[in-house]
């Protein structure tokens, strides 16, 4: 099985201190074929990410391990975007330019707060008010992928409890068909199993849910910020999209999605 890690943070990322070197021989060494660098980026002030992304330093870096790592490991050049919906032209003036392989669309903020202090109102009207903000994301922004769906629950979870799926599934439905419209996938991010929360972001209802609504495009991200978390839980990731109808994972050049059969 040809194996993609879509989802990764490094030093450029205001919340990782791992190297890219260092990734890719994880990577290596962990039976990977693919990564693709998705380092968090806003051009919002009042986000966390502002401010720590130098687009040359970063690209020079990732040129450099595709060297290094030629014959051993494909090395792509992605991004995520916190609320790449808003803010939408100065997104699109600084990133056009770039030519990145690999775009991933977050909900990180609602209302320039972190999601764990949305969850000072009352629960539920806070996962509602995160879902339209997903579909407010799909609806307007350019990305490829949405990266971990459901992210509401991982500050939520502890305190709060899980989330009722069918409480919130005429909405997901919504996010999920607007996104099958513009071609934009979905991620399964495996971040979720290395936490109390033991599942992936999304949750199996939503996977199963997109691929009724006929979504095809999927990647798996390990979300990693550790050098230890490369390619975790890439088996579950891939047994799960199994049994939820998907016969492809998705790999990206230059923005065009390329199915790879799962095995």
């Amino acid at each position: 099985m040809y194996l993609m890690d879509y989802h990764h943070h490094t030093n450029h990322s205001f919340d990782s201190t791992a190297s890219m070197v260092e990734v890719c021989k994880k990577a290596i060494e962990n039976g990977i074929q693919e990564i693709c660098f998705t380092e968090h980026f806003s051009v919002n002030p009042l986000a966390p990410t502002y401010g720590h992304m130098v687009f040359d330093n970063y690209l020079r870096e990732i040129h450099d391990c595709q060297e290094q790592f030629q014959g051993q490991l494909i090395v792509k050049a992605g991004i995520e975007l916190c609320e790449p919906h808003l803010l939408k032209d100065q997104y699109d003036e600084i990133l056009q330019p770039l030519n990145l392989d690999f775009i991933l669309g977050s909900v990180h903020n609602l209302n320039n707060q972190k999601l764990r202090l949305a969850l000072n109102e009352d629960q539920p009207t806070a996962y509602e008010r995160y879902f339209n903000e997903l579909y407010h994301m799909v609806s307007d922004s350019d990305i490829d992928i949405i990266a971990h769906f459901d992210l509401m629950k991982r500050y939520a979870y502890k305190e709060h409890g899980l989330y009722v799926f069918q409480e919130h599934q005429e909405m997901i439905e919504q996010v999920l068909k607007k996104a099958i419209d513009r071609n934009i996938g979905m991620e399964i991010n495996t971040s979720g199993l290395r936490t109390g929360l033991k599942q992936t972001l999304p949750s199996i209802e939503i996977i199963q849910l997109y691929k009724e609504l006929g979504g095809e495009i999927l990647t798996i991200g390990s979300d990693s910020h550790t050098v230890e978390d490369v390619g975790a839980n890439f088996n579950d990731a891939l047994s799960l999209a199994k049994d939820c109808g998907f016969n492809y994972i998705y790999t990206f050049e230059k923005r065009k999605p390329i199915p790879v059969r799962i095995q």
